[in-house]
């Protein structure tokens, strides 16, 4: 995040006032009352001290799936529903336990304004932080709070939290129930959710604080392609290199930061090459370490959120292109280092896998990137991140990537394994009631004129809602930390999330708001 915002607001203004080809009617924002100015300033005047150390409360706690657990018998999601539990009885708001589920209300109204969001996180790996990812550091970067969750989404539900505290501080007449509802399984398992959905009424609008502003509209469809590059190893002389080990990434949505690869009988000539190609490279980092005639390679590159590729460095995609020069025996490391190069690349958009490649107007086009690479018993399993926008049905990528895959095979000699595929769906929301609302406060806290709706690569909960519209926490045209391995949030941004996050909530649950 950047701390300047009056830098920002110059570098987007223009860039949200041209937004087009919108999938709805343009509505223009509304502009905010006074009594939601009064309860925003409120809000930070009274919490903003308050944020930090309660946000700490929350990313101490490791939420992320784990096999053979779940939200109900993990005793990191344990921990967490007592601490969201404790916090809701000192804020003054109801608290229910779900399971997979916490409620946190004000108000006894029967309609409601629901705000969704997620209290588990992705996995971290502690190698790649200064500190733990699991003590909020305060410390390392003056003015960011840098630990996991703290964007995605511990952070969103602090300032969701305080927001809620101040209606009730000013004891503002609610004709809307102001329901949280903290989900503990969006990264891994919606199942139970669309479960719980079966016997609870949402409400009839909704907020989702999980992705960026202005507001969000249209998500393009999380999908991914998986299969196996099968056991393979050439008969070859004592003295030829072979790549026997190429790997990397940690999880499905995240653009790698780290990559590996191992060559048996290596020597000064190809350690040499293989060095000047790496440092033709832009923003990597590559140890090499050459003993007994084994090379080793690590490669360092950035990790991102798979949603937006272009915010990250794939250490994979990078490591397969200084490999890719050299004429190896056929190896199932060499195999997969061969297919990321030549069907990947330093690509974002899929232009090398056959004719998948393809864009939607307002969506923007599909996003490509191979996030993990893991050797296993029967060979290497490769997954690969789509995000896919409207324009295209499932049964038309799914042909795309069998004749792709097909014709790679064929001029490897190679048959692939255990393919499957998923094609999730694009979301449009078409004229929500609180789309004007919501751009109103934005502009209005902000200064940023004219804003109009985007989409975003992201998959969040609000498909499964009605009328959900996503709401931040991220500005527009910065880059979202989180599911990296530097995931922060800058004080100044909870800030203004805690500004807009209040204003919105007064504007959509208080009693004639827009006439106090």
């Amino acid at each position: 995040m950047k701390n300047n915002l009056k830098i920002f607001r110059q570098g987007v203004s223009a860039l949200l006032a041209s937004a087009i080809c919108l999938p709805l009617a343009a509505k223009e924002p509304i502009p905010v009352s006074p009594l939601a100015d009064k309860a925003a300033a409120h809000a930070v005047s009274h919490y903003q001290a308050a944020m930090a150390p309660t946000l700490a409360r929350l990313v101490r706690f490791d939420t992320r799936a784990r096999e053979g657990q779940t939200p109900l018998t993990d005793p990191a999601f344990i921990g967490f529903k007592a601490e969201m539990k404790a916090l809701a009885g000192e804020l003054g708001l109801s608290f229910e336990d779900r399971g997979y589920v916490l409620l946190l209300g004000l108000g006894e109204a029967d309609a409601k304004l629901g705000v969704i969001t997620h209290g588990d996180v992705q996995p971290a790996d502690p190698s790649q932080w200064l500190k733990s990812p699991w003590e909020l550091d305060t410390q390392s970067e003056p003015g960011h709070l840098i630990g996991r969750g703290t964007e995605d989404d511990k952070g969103p539900i602090v300032t969701a939290l305080y927001a809620m505290k101040s209606i009730k501080d000013l004891n503002l007449p609610l004709d809307r129930r102001i329901e949280l509802l903290v989900y503990l399984a969006e990264e891994s398992d919606w199942d139970p959710l669309r479960e719980f959905l079966k016997t609870y009424t949402p409400a009839d609008i909704n907020i989702t604080l999980d992705a960026e502003y202005p507001v969000v509209t249209a998500e393009k469809g999380w999908s991914q392609i998986q299969f196996t590059i099968p056991r393979a190893m050439a008969k070859v002389g004592p003295n030829t290199p072979v790549l026997k080990v190429f790997e990397g990434g940690s999880f499905a949505s995240q653009v790698p930061q780290l990559a590996h690869a191992s060559i048996q009988n290596a020597d000064e000539a190809l350690l040499q090459r293989l060095k000047a190609r790496a440092e033709a490279q832009k923003n990597m980092r590559y140890q090499f370490e050459l003993q007994q005639g084994t090379l080793d390679i690590r490669a360092l590159g950035r990790a991102a959120h798979s949603s937006t590729p272009e915010a990250g460095v794939n250490a994979v995609a990078h490591l397969a292109e200084v490999l890719k020069a050299e004429d190896w025996p056929q190896t199932h490391g060499a195999l997969t280092a061969q297919f990321v190069a030549e069907m990947v690349g330093l690509g974002l958009y899929g232009d090398k896998f056959g004719k998948l490649a393809y864009s939607d107007a307002f969506m923007g086009p599909m996003s490509l990137a191979v996030t993990l690479v893991k050797p296993t018993e029967n060979g290497v399993e490769v997954t690969i991140n789509l995000r896919r926008p409207e324009g295209r049905t499932p049964e038309q990528l799914e042909d795309a990537t069998r004749e792709a895959l097909a014709a790679w095979s064929e001029r490897h000699g190679v048959q692939l394994e255990g393919l499957d595929t998923y094609w999730g769906a694009p979301h449009v929301v078409k004229d929500a009631p609180h789309l004007g609302t919501l751009l109103g406060v934005f502009s209005h806290f902000t200064g940023i004129t004219n804003p109009k709706p985007v989409a975003i690569g992201g998959s969040t909960n609000a498909k499964l809602f009605p009328n959900a519209l996503s709401f931040g926490p991220a500005m527009p045209d910065v880059e979202y930390t989180g599911h990296s391995e530097h995931e922060f949030i800058t004080k100044e941004q909870l800030n203004l999330n805690l500004e807009m996050y209040t204003a919105a909530m007064v504007e959509l649950a208080v009693k004639g708001a827009a006439q106090k």
